[in-house]
């Protein structure tokens, strides 16, 4: 049961985590990666200042071991040359005064350098930390400086993107519906293309049908008419050309008598 409910909110997680990718705007995520590289560097160089100083801590105090084990090796040998003057002297009571003090002064000298050695060994590792330290802020700082340079590159692509994007709607928009009672652009064309074509199509076989032969002829023969009736009409108003050929002899023999002639001479 409780495998089956950590699977479930890890599932829950991703797919809100999907959710929100998927939504949220590049821009503000890419400001929001460049501003936790730069928390990440800082931290990053308070660490190594902390290492830094540990290491310069630990110098300081190498060097006040150093300077107190010089001190003390030097009251040591004075101690033992105190003695030896004291022993040559015959005074055995400053000869024990001196060598204790010698003796105690050996001892200081022991601890001292047992110290001194330690405290080399913890300045030579808090040394190559600090070097560590230095080195991985010196990388750091060359990765932010890339993603600095490089966030340009991508805001630029981005813009580039976003413009592409609405060019590319913009295009797909033609090839699509605007409402569902509007047909698109390449359907209107396609149906005028198609009417014209069978319009063209119908008109070449009514030109090429009997029909149409049948109706030439018909329209001719009633141009031959009309001409010769208006040939006549303008042969009896005396209308006619001088080379016009002769009119029917009826009707040049028997003229139509004028209004109040008989008939007889």
């Amino acid at each position: 049961m409780f495998k089956a409910l950590r699977r479930w909110w890890k599932y829950l997680g991703a797919k809100v985590n999907s959710t929100f990718n998927s939504k949220a705007d590049p821009k503000i995520q890419l400001e929001q990666a460049i501003t936790e590289a730069q928390d990440q560097h800082r931290r990053l160089r308070e660490q190594a200042a902390n290492v830094i100083a540990n290491q310069k801590q630990n110098e300081m105090r190498l060097d006040r071991s150093l300077e107190e084990l010089e001190k003390v090796t030097g009251n040591a040998r004075q101690a033992v040359l105190m003695a030896d003057e004291a022993a040559k002297k015959g005074d055995e009571a400053k000869v024990g005064e001196y060598t204790a003090a010698a003796e105690s002064f050996a001892n200081r000298l022991i601890a001292i350098e047992s110290e001194v050695e330690d405290l080399k060994t913890l300045a030579l590792q808090s040394s190559q930390a600090s070097d560590q330290a230095k080195a991985a802020v010196q990388q750091n700082a060359t990765a932010l400086q890339r993603k600095l340079a490089e966030r340009n590159k991508l805001l630029s692509q981005l813009d580039q993107a976003k413009m592409q994007e609405q060019v590319n709607k913009a295009m797909a928009s033609l090839s699509e519906t605007v409402g569902e009672d509007v047909p698109t652009f390449d359907e209107v064309r396609d149906k005028i293309e198609s009417r014209y074509a069978k319009a063209k199509g119908m008109s070449e076989l009514t030109e090429t049908s009997v029909e149409s032969r049948m109706l030439e002829v018909e329209q001719a023969s009633a141009n031959s008419e009309a001409q010769t009736r208006l040939a006549q009409i303008r042969a009896q108003l005396g209308l006619a050309p001088a080379d016009a050929p002769a009119t029917e002899p009826t009707a040049v023999a028997n003229p139509e008598p004028a209004p109040g002639e008989t008939g007889t001479a």
